[in-house]
């Protein structure tokens, strides 16, 4: 990696610096279906408990990222991970964001997936939808009008894939 921050396991100890994230991130209601008044346990056992792998970038001892790999769906969909990401608002637009996907793209390879879902992708996330297909993502569908973004109303969703049989680890 080219960039000043170093991306790792999560540990317990990671926790608040992860929860300050995710709790600022939700708060806008513009990208992640979770309302505001999410739980810290709910988004903890959504984000390093129970089957999730969580990292963090961190910069200088401050955690500036945090992302989750975990299963799309149990059973006969095991074999797709799903993963999601959050960058701290003071440090957007630095490229984190895409180095951790390239991680979660290799970590998610090494834990036997075969390739990677994102169920809701909310359209308007325009940035988020760029980096997705610059990595590879591609819309395999769209549900009309299936998020509530708290600005602009009932909006659009897309449903994005990626294999990961060219992802050298």
């Amino acid at each position: 990696m080219d960039n000043d921050w170093n991306i790792r396991s999560a540990t317990d100890a990671d926790w608040p610096g992860i929860w300050e994230i995710f709790r600022e991130v939700i708060s806008h209601g513009d990208t992640y279906t979770y309302a505001p008044d999410f739980s810290e346990e709910q988004a903890k056992n959504i984000w390093i408990r129970g089957g999730c792998h969580g990292y963090v970038v961190t910069h200088g001892g401050q955690i500036v990222g945090t992302f989750t790999i975990r299963t799309n769906k149990p059973g006969f969909g095991d074999h797709v991970a799903n993963a999601g990401y959050m960058v701290r608002r003071d440090h957007r637009g630095k490229g984190i964001a895409q180095d951790m996907c390239s991680y979660s793209l290799k970590e998610a390879k090494k834990l036997g997936y075969d390739a990677m879902q994102f169920n809701f992708v909310v359209a308007s996330n325009t940035a988020a939808v760029a980096l997705w297909q610059k990595m590879g993502f591609k819309i395999v569908g769209t549900v009309p009008k299936a998020f509530r973004h708290r600005k602009l109303g009932p909006t659009d969703v897309h449903i994005m894939y990626r294999s990961l049989e060219d992802v050298k680890v």
